[in-house]
């Protein structure tokens, strides 16, 4: 944990006591601060007591007494209306941050020589986040790496000579952090998405910008009007910036020509890497993922050699393309983390002879907008409460079963597969949906199907 001692001696309020919350809570409590923790939850306050922290009704809290509301991300700050806790903080003109602040405040004070790299985006920021910090480790360095994946901020290891902070970082995070400025700071694209927390794209674009226009070194995406927009006005600002495109080629920047990541200046290009092989970064998206964690990397002073041997042993993430079984030539993919068409578009994208699992709780849309990979989808099962509506979808352009659970659809497309007499059949659960009308949520789908192809006769390794 990280000890925050920027609040030493005075009294902080903590709203929403989840796994973040309770962290930061005691975080600040073993930085010296006086703590106050509440939540809408009358059982997670209780649990929060129980624990030995103070609770107490904010509605009675002396606000003009409390040096900082510390909200928890997913509490809502301007839309579709501030939460409660947060219009009594303004009124009494108390700071509303959340705990990657409490994280920048604390290195600004005693970890200043710590490289951080911030990571965010639309898509992808996951796997750029695992990649970045596994390149930096294979490097011989200490990396730390949370935020919004795995571990919270202020679990991390506290801040020493020569350690690394690698970042996922969301827009409800960014819009909490007033003084981020990370070492490197990587926007990869900005699709719609959060509206409901933001109100338009161009408030939703413009928290995303936030994070690149106070890094030091600015490594932004090329390929939507969005980042392209950040970049411009993050150079006009003076950073210096480092373009990445998968679609077109650069001439200062980085750019995917086939498998290789080019790196070019003043028109001049060469190969700093191969993704040829890796079926961990299989696809443009995960080209992109990769060219933006190069360019970190290499700005972190980190050699080409020693990146390239953490790409070809980069394991990838659980349930985001992730390689989990293989019969004979058929290769089993969980997807699972692809909850909506514009995910799942990225793995049919990245395999021909695909047997395709999909469905659950449907998104607005459904899979309409995924007319132009149909062509690559030997067979389709279909599960869940989307399953009539994909069908129909699907009828007359992609043979397909409705199969409605998990399992039988394994069994179903493994056997399929098996006997297409096809050169590379994946059976791919890409599911374009939620997971909530049969599972608590995409990791534990992730998991079922996994441990589902893991009981296939003849199944090894990939």
């Amino acid at each position: 944990m990280i000890p925050i001692t920027t609040f030493a001696g005075r009294t902080v309020a903590v709203f929403g006591l989840g796994k973040s919350g309770l962290l930061s809570a005691q975080a600040l409590i073993e930085g010296g601060a006086k703590v106050v923790v509440y939540d809408d939850n009358e059982k997670s306050v209780a649990e929060a007591k129980a624990a030995g922290f103070t609770t107490q009704n904010l509605r009675a809290l002396d606000w003009p007494a409390i040096a900082a509301l510390v909200l928890a991300p997913g509490v809502p700050l301007t839309h579709p209306k501030p939460h409660w806790s947060v219009e009594l903080a303004r009124k009494a003109k108390v700071e509303v941050i959340g705990d990657i602040e409490l994280f920048c405040r604390e290195r600004g004070k005693s970890g200043r020589d710590c490289p951080v790299v911030a990571i965010t985006g639309t898509n992808g920021k996951s796997t750029t986040t695992a990649l970045t910090a596994h390149l930096i480790a294979s490097a011989g360095r200490d990396a730390q790496m949370g935020g919004n994946i795995g571990v919270p901020v202020l679990a991390l290891a506290p801040f020493a000579p020569g350690r690394v902070y690698v970042l996922e970082m969301s827009s409800y995070q960014i819009d909490l952090a007033p003084s981020l400025k990370p070492t490197v700071g990587i926007l990869l694209n900005v699709t719609e998405d959060h509206l409901d927390r933001h109100g338009t794209m161009e408030n939703y674009a413009a928290i995303k910008e936030r994070l690149v226009m106070g890094a030091d070194t600015a490594v932004i995406g090329d390929d939507d009007v969005w980042t392209r927009a950040a970049a411009e006005r993050v150079a006009r600002s003076g950073k210096k910036v480092e373009r990445v495109s998968v679609e077109s080629l650069l001439r200062d920047g980085f750019y995917a020509a086939g498998s290789r990541i080019m790196r070019a200046s003043g028109g001049k290009a060469e190969a700093v890497a191969d993704l040829a092989g890796i079926g961990s970064l299989r696809g443009a998206h995960n080209a992109q993922n990769a060219a933006c964690a190069i360019a970190a990397c290499l700005t972190l002073g980190i050699d080409l050699p020693a990146i390239r041997q953490g790409l070809a042993t980069f394991p990838g993430l659980a349930h985001r393309m992730q390689q989990v079984g293989r019969k004979g030539n058929v290769l089993f993919v969980n997807d699972s983390k692809a909850t909506n068409a514009d995910s799942a578009a990225k793995a049919l994208a990245s395999f021909a002879d695909i047997f395709w699992i999909a469905g659950g709780k449907p998104k607005t849309g459904g899979i309409v907008s995924l007319a132009s990979f149909f062509p690559r989808i030997a067979k389709a099962y279909l599960i869940g409460e989307a399953a009539q509506d994909f069908a129909k979808t699907l009828e007359g352009k992609v043979p397909y079963d409705i199969v409605e659970t998990l399992d039988r659809a394994v069994s179903v497309a493994a056997r399929d597969a098996a006997a297409s007499g096809r050169k590379e059949p994946v059976v791919l659960l890409s599911p374009a949906c939620a997971s909530f009308d049969q599972y608590p949520n995409f990791e534990v789908r992730g998991k079922a199907f996994t441990d589902l192809v893991g009981a296939v006769p003849g199944i090894r390794p990939p």
